[in-house]
This record gives structure tokens, C-alpha cells and sequence, in this order.
């Protein structure tokens, strides 16, 4: 009958391993163990074929076990101990229903053991979860199971032979691509879907380096990743350092990029020919993926130090997760086309440099509502009339779309225009009404709603004439004979926006040397379920608090004063009236890694110069360092210095011509290579920024001077 158990004398018992086997083998082999007391009795007497089968579950890798006999006796190698953790030794040689008393009647654990013995009936599980063991995680190991019944010599079933085939981590990789695919789903750039693949690519697939290129006109450009890498979080959240790669290349990644054909090595030297480092001679085994898009080439590849077999299930995750990355980069393409386009449309239309008067010293800064992607109406601009005097203007044509930026760029260059010809500011603005009113019969819409405020700036009498047309109040700041400041709103008749007739009347007010003019957007003020009353107090409460009357420290703290988003854009011009001329000097910045060296080299001969105390310039050459590397880094192409010496403070700002966007303040300690970034500038100077240009940004800071 089923489980009759033959027994039939042997030459030999098993003989104990050599020193060093493993501990469960050399518990089955050893003399130690009572085999005797157990339906399989001492070894000499084990049937041949059962003595070859454990000689074979003993030497295999594998996780293996044998139930044998109606008891179900245990045996099992070191891989099936490892797996049943701490019931082992104890498993070994008792019944499996006792050792596994608290599972033995879970579905799918004694049931096929005992059906396989009873019926004589293979059985095979897959993904099925093993309670007996737990990952770190507290998860529970998953595996496909094989359950067939175990013959003597003369064909009796004596027991059954489980082998077990952990698929933990395929299952890991299953849901990692499912985190994977929720990750990518909240990127918008190229970088963004870079740093989210190379992170995602290098755990789940535990790989030893892991590359992304894409197209980049006629070249490419790659980015990888090395396993050990020190990165920290701040790290993590950094542009990735793409390397450029020429066209006609024959690394692995973007051959398989241009050819929309995978590649698979196993062992050999894929990156021969192709590496710049010892990490890429060490690759040995190397997997290269194309993306599936119609919008852009890349590729993805997976490299290991040793030899690596390229399983059919692991090809299929590497292929889902290709497509992935092809779709998430398809549309970081079109998003950076579609910004970079309205972006570029946006600041063309505003003045690309402001103009250098030794009494009045002006700055400006525009920040994009919405998500960017879109271009709006706020502008502004600063020119000199015929008289010597300065024109200031800012205004605001209602809209987030191109129509609204081609307003706003016909509103702007009329206004200039007239102011040219008579530069009296309720003369200009009562000749935009007109044009205003003549482009809304043109287009046939009365819908155009457009706000500016205009004034002009006399430094040789002190004083300014201002004009408005339904815009928010222009604001001074004025520095007392204590060294108090104060801000105040001017009061000027608002008058109604342009093209609704308006009829606008001028204020003159003082402009003293130590005074400085803010105009802005409504954008700065507004605020959902926000009074606009906060909001003018918040910025007026900003303004008088700031350290100095900087225009460009003041554009800064105009555009954070009040608290809260805003779906509006936000424009601010500052000019203020010097107590004293400043001194200048630049110096341009190739891009090359000696530069920030020769900027330092510079900037400490310049400021030696103009006698500027030790302690300011030490504290001012390593900021400059910290903002010349990081733009070589990060935007990768050539900057200008520039620095502005008042007796007050001393001005730096980095002005790059890359892409990468602008930083924000939620980046202060995320921007330096060596994780310093511009934490180090904010520890050091007294106010620090970001102004976007028509050609990437410009970073500043400032330091105050002490006094004498």
C-alpha cells in the first residue's frame, strides 16, 4: 500500500562531509543524530534510491526536503534550513505536522504535502507565500513550490521531495515597478525622470550601474549612476550631472537608443570601447534598452561587475520598465517644449538689461503664476528720457496665454514710444487708453483688461511724478535720520484700467537720496480667501523691515511678503535713490573647472583694491565660489560676475545662460555638489535671491558693511 516503507541493506551509510560543510548537512550526515529512533532508521539501512536522494537534496543549492514515511518524517540541506529559520535544528528528524503544528492546516501547506504522499500526486505552487519566514520588512517570503512523490526501490511511495524556489524578490520587482510607475507619473523634466529612473533602477534591479541617454539634437547626452555612490537626500534632489555624448558612439546605450533593438551581454566587456572610468572596465554583463517613443530617443542600461544571466522574466520587468520611462520622457519633452517656448516669449518681451546710472541703482524680478508652463502679461521696464530723467513702468495685461504676452508686449513698446515723445505720465497713459480701446474694436472683444502704473524720476531734483491706471499704489521706502526705515503707499488717484476711458492724474512726491520706489503686480498682494488690506499691509510691514534699501534685496522681499500661493503672476521694479555713487566691475566666467578658481583669484585682488575689510571679503569670495561652481554644475554653460560696491553693502550676483530653471527657497541646502549649497550663503550674507532672465537666471546676495 501507499507509504508501505522497503527497506534493503546497503554497502555503506553516508559518509560525513568534509570540515567546513554546512551545519544541517553535517547534522544529516553525522552519527550524532538518533536517525535510529525514526521511521527511516540509522542510515546503513536506508534504501539505495533514498540514499541517493538525499546525497542529491544534501549537495543541492536549492532549498529541499523530504517528508518520509507515514509520519513525515523531516530531512532537508542548509538552503530548506534557512528558509524555515529558527524551527531549525529542531525540525530535523520529527514529523512536519508537529513541527509545523500552528500552520499545518493553513490552505496550501499540509494539505499538498499529505495529498502528494497519500495519492501519489505532483503538485506545483506558484507565488506562494511560506509563512515560516519574514523578510526585514515584516512581508512574509514568497515561493514557487514543487511537491512530488518519492519511490523506493521497488516503486513504493516512502515520502515526499519539496523543492522551493524563493520568488520574493521578482514579486519585490513587480511592486517596485508599480512604485516605479506612480513616481514617474509626478515628473515634468527630463531631469526629474533621470533622477527617478537611475534611483528606481539601481535598487530594484540591486545592479551595479544603471545609464540614461537621450537625444539632444545631433549629440546625446547620458547621465548614470554607480552603486555605493555617497548621496545624500539633499543629493537626491539635485539636477543630474548629464555627460555630453557625440553622435557617433558606440556605447551600448545609445546604440540601442538608435537602433530600437535591445541589447543583452551575460559576461564579456561591453563598455570597452566606450569607458571613461574603471567603473565602466569593470562592467562585465550589461543589459541596453531603447525607450518606445515617438517624441524622443533614449535609452536605458543595467550593468553588473559579474557575470549575470538575463532571465526571460527579468527582460520582461527591463521592457516594462523602458516603456515606462519612454512615456515619462515623451512627456517631459513636451513640457519643457511648451515651457521653454512661453517662457522665452514671456521674458523676450521684457528688458533684457535694465539701465547702469551712477545715482540710481534699479532691479526688477518676475516670477510666473500658474505651473510656469504658460505666459502671462506681467511686465515692466526701466529707460532714459530725452531730459535725463528715468521712466519706470509696470503693468499687468490679464491673461496666462500667448495672446495676453503679445498684449503686453504691444502695450510696452507704445509706452516707451510715447514716453519718448512727451514724457508727462498722464499724457502716456491717457495715449495707451487709446490704444488699448482701438486693439479691443480690432479684435472685437471688450474683454482686455490692462493696469500700469508709470512715473518719472528726477534724481537732480529729488522727486518723482507718478500716473496710474486702475494699478495697485506705488510704495517708498524712506530711511529716517535715526536709521529707521519707514514705507508708505503714495497716494494717487488710481484712475480706471486702460481702454475703459480713463482719464489718469499725476502726483509728484519727494525722492530723497536713501529712498527707494517699489512698484508691483497684484500678484504680490492677492490672496484666496485673503483681504487685499493684509496683503498691502503685509508687504508694506516687509518693506520697512528690510535690512537695506537695496532694489534687489527689496524685489526679493517684496515678492515673499505675504504669505500663501498665487495662481498670478508677480512682477516687482525697485529703484533706488544712492546716498553715494556705487562701484562696479565683472567678469565673465567660461566654462571650464579652473574657473571658479580664477573668479576667486579676482574678486580677492578687486575688493583688496577698493579697501573693502578682510572679513567681508572672505565671507563674499567663498559665497561667489559656492554660486560659480554650482552654475558649472548644474547649468553647465558660461556666467558673468558681477559685483557693486556701495558705502552700504556690497552686491554679488552669478548670472548663467543654461535651462535648468530658477532656484527656489525650498532649494537653500539642495544646490551644492559638496552639500553646502545656499544654506552657506544665508549664514553668510544679510539677503540672497534668484532672477530669472530671458536666458537662464541669475543668483545674488549681499552683504551689509560695517560701519566707517
Amino acid at each position: 500500500m501507499p507509504g508501505t516503507v522497503g527497506r534493503f541493506p546497503t554497502s555503506s551509510a553516508p559518509v560525513p562531509g568534509p570540515a567546513g560543510v554546512p551545519p544541517a548537512v553535517a547534522a544529516v550526515r553525522g552519527q550524532a543524530h538518533p536517525w535510529a529512533d525514526t521511521p527511516l532508521g540509522p542510515p546503513q539501512g536506508w534504501d539505495v534510491t533514498v540514499r541517493v536522494l538525499v546525497d542529491v537534496i544534501l549537495s543541492c543549492p536549492v532549498p529541499m526536503a523530504l517528508y518520509y514515511g507515514d509520519d513525515l518524517v523531516l530531512l532537508y540541506n542548509q538552503a530548506y534550513a534557512e528558509v524555515i529559520g529558527d524551527r531549525h535544528p529542531g525540525a530535523l528528524g520529527r514529523p512536519a505536522p508537529e513541527v509545523y503544528a500552528d500552520l499545518w492546516h493553513t490552505p496550501g501547506v499540509g494539505e499538498v504535502i499529505e495529498r502528494a504522499y497519500r495519492h501519489g500526486e505532483s503538485f506545483l505552487q506558484r507565488e506562494s507565500v511560506l509563512p515560516v519566514q519574514q523578510h526585514a520588512t515584516g512581508d512574509h517570503a514568497v515561493f514557487t513550490r514543487g511537491h512530488s512523490p518519492v519511490r523506493d526501490s521497488t516503486g513504493q511511495i516512502v515520502g515526499v521531495l519539496t523543492v522551493a524556489a524563493q520568488t520574493s524578490q521578482l514579486t519585490q520587482q513587480l511592486q517596485s515597478l508599480s512604485d516605479f510607475a506612480a513616481a514617474l507619473s509626478g515628473t515634468l523634466t527630463l531631469d526629474d525622470v533621470a533622477r527617478v529612473t537611475l534611483r528606481y533602477a539601481l535598487h530594484s534591479f540591486d545592479a551595479d550601474q544603471v545609464s540614461f541617454a537621450v537625444d539632444d539634437g545631433p549629440a546625446w547626452r547620458l547621465v548614470r549612476r554607480i552603486r555605493g555612490e555617497l548621496l545624500d537626500e539633499a543629493d537626491e534632489r539635485l539636477p543630474p550631472l548629464w555627460r555630453p555624448v557625440p553622435p557617433d558612439t558606440t556605447a551600448p546605450v545609445v546604440v540601442g537608443a538608435r537602433s530600437g533593438v535591445p541589447f543583452f551581454t551575460g559576461d564579456g566587456q561591453p563598455l570597452r570601447d566606450t569607458a571613461v572610468d574603471r567603473h565602466d572596465q569593470k562592467i562585465r554583463s550589461l543589459a541596453a534598452l531603447p525607450l518606445r517613443s515617438s517624441v524622443i530617443r533614449g535609452g536605458l542600461a543595467i550593468g553588473y561587475q559579474a557575470p549575470h544571466g538575463w532571465s526571460a522574466a527579468e527582460r520582461a520587468l527591463l521592457a516594462a520598465s523602458a516603456e515606462l520611462v519612454g512615456q515619462a520622457a515623451e512627456r517631459a519633452r513636451r513640457f519643457e517644449t511648451q515651457h521653454g517656448t512661453a517662457q522665452l516669449l514671456q521674458r523676450s518681451m521684457l528688458p533684457e538689461q535694465l539701465p547702469a546710472l551712477p545715482r540710481l541703482r534699479i532691479a526688477a524680478r518676475y516670477d510666473p503664476g500658474v505651473d510656469g508652463n504658460a505666459a502671462g502679461g506681467d511686465f515692466y521696464d526701466a529707460f532714459l528720457l530725452p531730459s535725463g530723467d528715468l521712466g519706470v513702468v509696470l503693468g499687468d495685461v490679464a491673461g496666462h496665454d500667448v495672446q495676453a504676452a503679445a498684449r503686453m508686449g504691444q502695450v510696452r513698446a507704445a509706452l516707451r514710444a510715447l514716453a519718448l515723445t512727451d514724457p508727462r505720465p498722464d499724457a502716456v497713459l491717457a495715449g495707451l487708453d487709446r490704444l488699448v480701446a482701438s486693439l479691443g474694436t480690432e479684435t472685437g472683444t471688450h474683454e482686455l483688461f490692462v493696469t500700469v502704473a508709470f512715473g518719472v524720476v528726477d534724481a537732480d531734483r529729488g522727486e518723482i511724478t507718478l500716473a496710474s491706471a486702475g494699478h495697485p499704489p506705488p510704495l517708498i521706502r524712506r530711511s529716517g535720520p535715526d536709521g529707521v526705515a519707514t514705507a508708505t503707499f503714495v497716494e494717487l488717484p488710481t484712475g480706471a484700467p486702460l481702454g475703459l476711458g480713463c482719464r489718469p492724474r499725476t502726483a509728484t512726491v519727494p525722492f530723497a537720496p536713501g529712498d527707494t520706489l517699489l512698484l508691483y503686480s497684484d500678484g504680490v498682494v492677492e490672496r484666496r480667501r485673503q483681504s487685499l488690506t493684509v496683503g498691502m499691509a503685509g508687504l508694506m510691514a516687509a518693506v520697512a523691515g528690510a535690512t537695506s534699501g537695496d532694489p534687489r534685496a527689496l524685489c526679493a522681499v517684496a515678492t515673499g511678503a505675504v504669505g500663501g500661493t498665487t495662481e498670478d503672476d508677480v512682477a516687482v521694479l525697485a529703484v533706488e535713490h544712492a546716498l553715494r555713487p556705487s562701484r562696479s566691475a565683472g567678469m565673465e566666467m567660461p566654462a571650464e573647472p579652473t574657473a571658479p578658481s580664477r573668479v576667486r583669484h579676482w574678486m580677492t585682488a578687486q575688493l583688496g583694491e577698493w579697501q573693502v575689510p578682510e572679513a567681508v571679503i572672505g565671507a563674499a569670495v567663498l559665497c561667489t565660489s559656492e554660486l560659480t561652481t554650482n552654475a558649472l554644475l548644474h547649468a553647465g554653460t558660461a556666467a558673468r560676475v558681477e559685483i557693486d560696491l556701495s558705502p552700504e553693502r556690497l552686491l554679488v550676483s552669478v548670472a548663467d545662460s543654461g535651462t535648468r530653471g530658477t532656484v527656489t527657497r525650498a532649494q537653500t541646502d539642495t544646490l551644492s555638489s559638496r552639500g553646502r549649497g545656499l544654506g552657506l550663503i544665508e549664514q553668510l550674507s544679510d539677503a540672497w535671491g534668484t532672477d530669472p532672465t530671458v536666458r537662464g537666471s541669475t543668483v545674488w546676495f549681499e552683504i551689509l558693511l560695517p560701519p566707517g
